[in-house]
């Protein structure tokens, strides 16, 4: 059995606040093409004179879902696999984290289109700005890992929407793959959708749900296999008797008043972080969705 890939994607919680010029909504406007080299020219750029002091890429990545991704590697050695960890990311592309001690300046880039930093305005040029990326800075495809042994993909909509070209080479490629999560539906590629339902059995954030679903699969997975019918028979048995539908009555809030309630809350509480403010935010009973919260915290702090 080929080594196991566990790829995930990375965080916009980093172990310092990037510069100025590694700040997608700082790249000059043009194609996608003009801006994804741009970034790349800036962040070699940073590389070079960041040197030996910039963090690991270990370290780079802070967060409840980064945590939880760093156990996967755990998880499924337990599992019997060889693994391997590897990180998607819309500023670096596909880059190793263990056991190279690869390197990254922090950085904001984002495919969420409604973010401040986001690299692109739809999912057609997040799927470009992905292939310039990868073939500029990607240390690897999805295809080529799938050619090493199984792989384990956890993606977000966003982040499979923009990979998708290279999920479908790797389901052509008709070796052993899972992904946890995703936007929909690829031939060859085992697909386990994302469950809010089970969040109350695995914990933590819906941030970091598919990362603990992923770790749930392989707990479930004692053959040595990553996709045999005994696992998925044996994740299908347990996922149906425990998923409990979440029920939320939340209030909307406009953009006005959330931008108080940061002001406020981070008075209260100065250095708070973004997570706890909209985990506050939606303990009192209000709604805000997680991007455009990121977003408005981001104009806030920044007008502050």
């Amino acid at each position: 059995m080929g080594q196991l890939s566990l790829v995930v994607t990375c965080t916009d919680r980093k172990v310092d606040a990037p510069e100025a010029a590694l700040c997608a909504r700082n790249l000059p406007q043009g194609s996608v093409k003009q801006r994804s080299s741009n970034w790349q020219t800036r962040l070699r750029s940073a590389t070079v004179r960041g040197g030996s002091s910039l963090p690991s890429l270990t370290e780079l990545y802070r967060g409840d879902h980064w945590t939880r991704s760093r156990r996967l590697v755990t998880a499924a050695s337990a599992a019997g696999h060889r693994t391997q960890l590897w990180v998607a990311s819309a500023g670096l592309g596909l880059q190793p984290v263990e056991p190279e001690p690869w390197t990254a300046p922090p950085y904001a880039a984002t495919f969420s289109t409604r973010h401040a930093d986001s690299v692109a305005t739809s999912a057609a040029e997040n799927a470009q700005w992905w292939g310039h990326l990868q073939a500029g800075t990607g240390q690897v495809t999805l295809l080529e890992l799938g050619q090493r042994g199984p792989v384990l993909v956890v993606l977000s909509e966003v982040y499979a929407s923009a990979m998708e070209e290279e999920l479908l080479a790797l389901g052509r490629l008709g070796g052993e793959s899972l992904l946890i999560g995703g936007v929909r539906e690829i031939p060859g590629v085992h697909r386990v959708r994302s469950d809010a339902g089970l969040r109350h059995a695995l914990g933590g954030t819906l941030t970091s749900l598919n990362v603990r679903m992923a770790a749930s699969w392989l707990e479930h997975s004692h053959d040595g296999t990553l996709t045999s019918p005994a696992t998925q028979k044996a994740w299908n048995d347990w996922a149906a008797a425990t998923t409990k539908t979440e029920q939320y009555n939340r209030e909307p809030m406009s953009d006005e008043d959330v931008i108080v309630f940061i002001k406020r809350e981070a008075a209260k509480v100065p250095g708070i972080s973004r997570t706890r403010l909209l985990r506050a935010l939606r303990d009192g009973g209000k709604a805000c969705e997680q991007s455009r919260f990121a977003n408005l915290y981001t104009k806030t702090m920044g007008e502050r």
